[in-house]
């Protein structure tokens, strides 16, 4: 059983920055993807940005260099950096976790862009 945990999410002005954290605790399964999504009100939840266990990125065409994906080396545990945040970078970010026969969802955490 893998469980996954965001935090860092909250309230941020209009060009702000922060800092997502997702760590994923279970068995070690080795060769592994971690991903960042994100789901804004009416919209269908869309990919950010991976990671693999070795520490490559891979960002959705979509998205802009504001993001930056990030791996603590051998660990489980992933970072999103954002910067110059808008506000319709608002949404509930949510980690992903995949690995041979796991496939495991975290429970989100919200970002909010407002003045």
């Amino acid at each position: 059983q893998v469980q996954v945990v965001e935090s860092g999410g909250g309230l941020v002005q209009p060009g702000g920055s922060l800092r997502l954290s997702c760590t994923a605790s279970g068995r070690d399964f080795g060769l592994d993807v971690m991903s960042w999504y994100r789901q804004a009100p009416g919209t269908e939840r869309e990919l950010v940005a991976s990671i693999t266990s070795g520490g490559t990125p891979n960002y959705a065409p979509s998205m802009e260099d504001r993001f930056t994906i990030s791996r603590e080396e051998g660990k489980n545990t992933i970072y999103l950096q954002i910067d110059s945040l808008k506000p319709d970078d608002t949404a509930v970010y949510y980690c992903h976790y995949r690995a041979f026969q796991i496939d495991a969802w975290g429970q989100g955490t919200q970002v909010t862009v407002s003045s």
